[in-house]
């Protein structure tokens, strides 16, 4: 069955904010994840699904349920060691896995277990991968993340902390990698997300609908040309999403390269503290999405101007609530943004 066409990246219309953060997160995915929260219809799934479309494809071992890195021997599978032993390690060039995590997901599905069919006709303990599996080294995705039940939510933050999913059921025993960009969308007048599996993300971003005429029209024109012609549509953006994605390439490339600044990290330290942010994870992930904004601007260095792009992104999630101030997480993350940085030049 042919795979459905994917709206393209570059054709989305505004919601700058989102797609920054996206590919910040495909620059460095170390990152955390991205939460995207906004009311229906602004593009939050139209968006992460032409991420998907858009990433170039990465180095797996052969035959590996896991699609582990040839490059890190450290995060290996049992299977990927034993066949670095025996010599018969090899490689191909396979598509970054963006999986889905339905709401109504079992367990078994998200994590794994003994595959029944095999147990049953051949008598053999098998494991049968679930999603976390299938979402190694990839993106895991899930729509109405606020909605989650909270069993998977404390398995999501425990491999998400670990890198690596643990099955020890019905006579299994398994240890294999699970480390995946955690991508999450949701509709806040659903419900807050759980302040654990919120800390999970490091970038987070507030959708909302166009207010401006002519960004409306040029939407619904877009997408009702997709519709009547997704093929024709595609190809016209093709040579736009091509060209992101080499950008893409050879800002991971540089990432290495680009250096943060003592003074930067002044800059980033005041800001999280005059925000009162919990912990450090605040300025560590400010200055990671300020280094992956820079190499995709082809910048040597990080300075305010990144700082400034990034910061309600990496921050709005992360403040306390104040009871005398009855501003938005935005609001109080740009008013210290202007004392910290100076007002926008």
């Amino acid at each position: 069955m042919a795979q459905a066409l994917v709206f393209p990246f570059s054709a989305i219309v505004g919601q700058e904010q989102i797609k920054q953060a996206l590919v910040s997160a495909a620059v460095d995915p170390g990152i955390g994840g991205v939460l995207v929260f906004g009311t229906r219809g602004t593009g939050k799934s139209t968006a992460i699904r032409a991420l998907a479309a858009l990433l170039p494809k990465m180095r797996a071992v052969r035959d590996c349920r896991y699609s582990c890195d040839p490059d890190t021997p450290a995060a290996w599978c049992d299977d990927c060691q034993e066949r670095a032993k025996n010599g018969s390690l090899r490689q191909h060039a396979v598509a970054v896995p963006v999986v889905d995590l339905p709401l109504g997901a079992t367990e078994d599905r998200v994590v794994g277990a003994l595959d029944l069919e095999r147990a049953l006709s051949q008598g053999t303990k098998l494991f049968a991968p679930g999603l976390l599996a299938k979402a190694n080294r990839g993106f895991l995705y899930i729509d109405e993340v606020n909605l989650l039940e909270d069993h998977l939510v404390d398995l999501l933050i425990d491999v998400a902390a670990s890198g690596f999913n643990v099955v020890e059921r019905e006579g299994l025993s398994v240890r294999h990698p699970a480390r995946f960009v955690l991508i999450g969308s949701g509709n806040p007048e659903e419900g807050d997300l759980r302040p654990q599996l919120l800390d999970r993300f490091g970038l987070s971003v507030d959708v909302k609908t166009p207010e401006d005429i002519d960004a409306r029209v040029e939407v619904v024109r877009r997408r009702d040309q997709f519709e009547r012609d997704p093929v024709a549509f595609v190809g016209a953006w093709r040579r736009h999403d091509a060209i992101l994605q080499r950008r893409i390439l050879a800002a991971r490339k540089r990432l290495p390269l680009v250096q943060v600044p003592d003074a930067t990290l002044q800059l980033a330290a005041r800001l999280c503290m005059n925000l009162g942010t919990d912990g450090l994870r605040g300025e560590l992930t400010l200055v990671r999405a300020a280094r992956a904004l820079a190499s995709v601007q082809g910048e040597r260095s990080v300075g305010a101007a990144q700082l400034r792009c990034v910061a309600a992104s990496a921050l709005r999630h992360r403040l306390r609530r104040n009871p005398l101030d009855e501003s938005d997480a935005s609001e109080r993350v740009a008013r210290a943004v202007s004392e910290v940085l100076g007002p926008d030049p």
